[in-house]
């Protein structure tokens, strides 16, 4: 009898090949997941930014606090008037609140965490503290920051 079939080394190395490939596949997906999220991340911060600019002509000044999963308007009442934004986002994985700081309604600082920690800012490097929790990106006490500002704040 002269069966033809695959040795049980040559099923081996094939299985071996497909999952170094689904390997390699499968961690360009994720990282693609991960830079989607921050740059959802930073046109949030771009959209708030735009409401924040529409809020300060018209009031002279920016708000004392953003009330971020809800709508942004003139007053925190929102009934009959002018509306900024129909709903300030939250980050889109944890859900928090982006942090959000001004000095008395004259300037603001606006920060997201990103996943991608290689995009550091040099808020942290001057000594502004925000932290995005415990653990960025798997590196226990690192920040992973991505901010704006109002144009009139100082250097």
């Amino acid at each position: 009898m002269n069966k033809k079939s695959f040795t049980l080394i040559e099923l081996l190395v094939v299985i071996m090949i497909l999952g170094v490939l689904a390997a390699l596949i499968s961690g360009n997906f994720f990282t693609s997941l991960k830079k989607g999220r921050d740059a959802k991340r930073k046109a949030d911060l771009e959209q708030i930014t735009r409401a924040l600019e529409m809020y300060y002509e018209d009031k002279k000044s920016y708000p004392t606090a953003l009330p971020f999963g809800e709508k942004f308007c003139e007053t925190s009442v929102c009934t009959g008037e002018k509306v900024y934004m129909q709903k300030l986002p939250d980050d889109p994985v944890s859900g928090k609140d982006y942090e959000y700081i001004t000095t008395a309604g004259a300037d603001y600082k606006l920060f997201a965490c990103l996943e991608n920690n290689l995009q550091m800012l040099p808020y942290i490097s001057s000594g502004y503290t925000i932290s995005c929790g415990t653990n960025c990106n798997g590196t226990p006490g690192v920040p992973c920051i991505w901010g704006v500002s109002s144009s009139n704040i100082a250097p």
